[in-house]
């Protein structure tokens, strides 16, 4: 199965795709823990989760624990935008905990590195590009 990775520095976002194997030093973490983006192949980067989502769709709630899925009642936020005000609804969300079902993970970058998030993209799309 295939991980996606999202980072996002201020304006920029960039999205990389590791296979399972690759992630492994990512199990386990929750919602809000930092991480060396060295794992990621970001070389002196240091990045947060943001959230995810899972294989279904269904989006990390920072305040479920552990991996399992529940209903939840939401007022708003992720999941749910509501129309009016006082509006609610019980939706199902996944909880705080990556595992093997999560399909997408969020992450903000805390510190930079040398090379900027653009300079390290493009490099990697050369290289595919070349391989081709």
């Amino acid at each position: 199965m295939v991980f996606k990775i999202v980072v996002s520095d201020e304006e920029i976002t960039h999205q990389i795709e590791m296979e399972n194997k690759q992630v492994k030093a990512l199990m386990g973490l929750k919602i809000g823990d930092e991480f060396n983006g060295g794992i990621l192949g970001l070389k002196g980067y240091k990045l947060r989760i943001s959230g995810g989502s899972d294989k279904n769709g269904f989006p990390m709630k920072s305040d479920i624990d552990g991996t399992k899925r529940m209903k939840s009642l939401v007022d708003g936020g992720i999941g749910f935008k509501p129309t009016r005000s006082g509006l609610r609804r019980r939706k199902t969300m996944r909880g705080n905990t990556i595992a093997d079902d999560i399909s997408q993970i969020n992450t903000v970058v805390i510190e930079r590195g040398e090379q900027t998030l653009t300079e390290i993209f493009s490099e990697d799309n050369e290289e595919e590009n070349n391989e081709e």
